[in-house]
């Protein structure tokens, strides 16, 4: 069996889609999304189909290598998301080729289902505001939902006016007040604080109790992490800019959070997800996958949550669970999604609907932010 073609889809905002084809009709599917970088990543997967062509598709490990190590540069956010969708393809491949899941050929599950929880929040206080985030809660709760992520929105300075800080925690508890003490909440800050103010935030909300707090702080810097998780009551979690397990070893031997979020399509698909899980079970850390595009994308990482017992919760979006992609949206039950059990990663793809490409326009995760003075903020 050989590799005979690659092709690449955008068929909706914020989903990248690649597909590797075989000489014997197998296909295999792959996300490569990377919000604000569309077109450097569909190169490079261009310059990495020359190397593939050809070659035997279940070679996965020595495929990864290669890509990973062939090259003088390695890594950084725009080869590692072109090598985790081919990663993911490939997989797909070889559940289809031995007719079984994925999660089969890596030592089978330890789970039945797999536990999600759902982007939800309170950032508008108006009456119309609360309506709609009460509205929203509602709709998820018939899915039985279980835990939520929300964060603070727009752009935050080195440190905020009390009134700043005041909305958000108010916010916070109020989502708190709706849900009770049964559900788990957790925030994501997405980078934008400073180790102070991260600090001074997270102790406001003890509080209410939080699952955990997201990227507190900008990721390069490790030490800066580790004081947060050493002056909050509560787990920080990290991880989805993380590019691989060597930019994980430091967290790890820092012991700078409680869990980590690696992202199935930017870590290095299924196979450096699953290493990545087995490094931080020995550092007693549990990892919660990333994944807020869509549903190939989930589909990876449900692999691997089936079979690395640190697995603790899987994050998706709405339109992960399918958006008319794959034949059968994902279905949540009770908080959870059952293991799938169709070959490969699990899905049978709508081609009509998945083999299309749209004009790129500014994106979550591609837009751009200003400071009041005009400096550049962080995203």
């Amino acid at each position: 069996m050989k590799i005979t073609r690659i092709d690449q889809f955008f068929p909706r905002p914020r989903t990248r889609l690649v597909k590797i084809t075989t000489d014997n009709g197998l296909v295999g599917w792959g996300e490569t999304t990377l919000e604000g970088k569309p077109k450097s990543v569909h190169a490079a997967v261009e310059e990495l189909a020359d190397y593939l062509i050809g070659k035997d598709p279940l070679r996965i490990e020595h495929h990864w290598q290669h890509i990973y190590r062939s090259a003088f540069f390695k890594g950084g956010n725009v080869l590692m998301t072109a090598l985790s969708g081919i990663d993911q393809a490939l997989w797909d491949i070889a559940g289809k080729y031995y007719d079984a899941p994925a999660y089969a050929l890596m030592g089978g599950p330890v789970r039945d289902r797999i536990r999600v929880y759902a982007h939800w929040g309170i950032r508008d206080m108006t009456d119309e505001g609360l309506a709609a985030s009460k509205a929203r809660l509602e709709h998820l709760q018939k899915s039985g939902y279980t835990a939520y992520k929300s964060g603070p929105g727009g752009k935050w300075r080195a440190h905020e006016p009390p009134a700043v800080i005041d909305a958000f925690v108010e916010q916070a508890y109020l989502m708190r007040e709706w849900v009770g003490p049964e559900v788990e909440l957790c925030f994501d800050f997405h980078g934008k604080m400073t180790p102070g103010l991260a600090i001074e935030i997270c102790h406001e909300l003890k509080g209410m109790r939080p699952m955990f707090v997201e990227e507190p702080v900008p990721q390069e810097n490790v030490d800066a992490l580790k004081q947060v998780s050493d002056h909050v009551p509560f787990p920080i979690a990290t991880g989805e800019r993380l590019l691989s397990r060597w930019e994980f070893r430091q967290v790890f031997e820092k012991q700078a959070v409680s869990y980590i979020q690696p992202d199935g399509s930017h870590v290095g698909g299924i196979s450096e997800l699953k290493r990545v899980a087995n490094m931080a079970e020995v550092y007693y850390m549990h990892i919660m996958p990333h994944c807020a595009i869509g549903p190939v994308a989930l589909a990876a990482c449900m692999q691997v949550d089936a079979v690395v017992p640190n697995f603790l919760v899987q994050e998706q979006v709405d339109f992960s669970l399918g958006a008319g992609l794959v034949e059968e949206d994902w279905k949540v039950v009770n908080g959870y999604i059952e293991l799938p059990t169709a070959p490969g990663l699990g899905f049978a793809i709508n081609r009509a609907e998945a083999e299309q490409n749209r004009e790129y326009a500014e994106e979550l995760g591609g837009e751009y932010f200003y400071a009041q003075d005009g400096s550049v903020a962080d995203w």
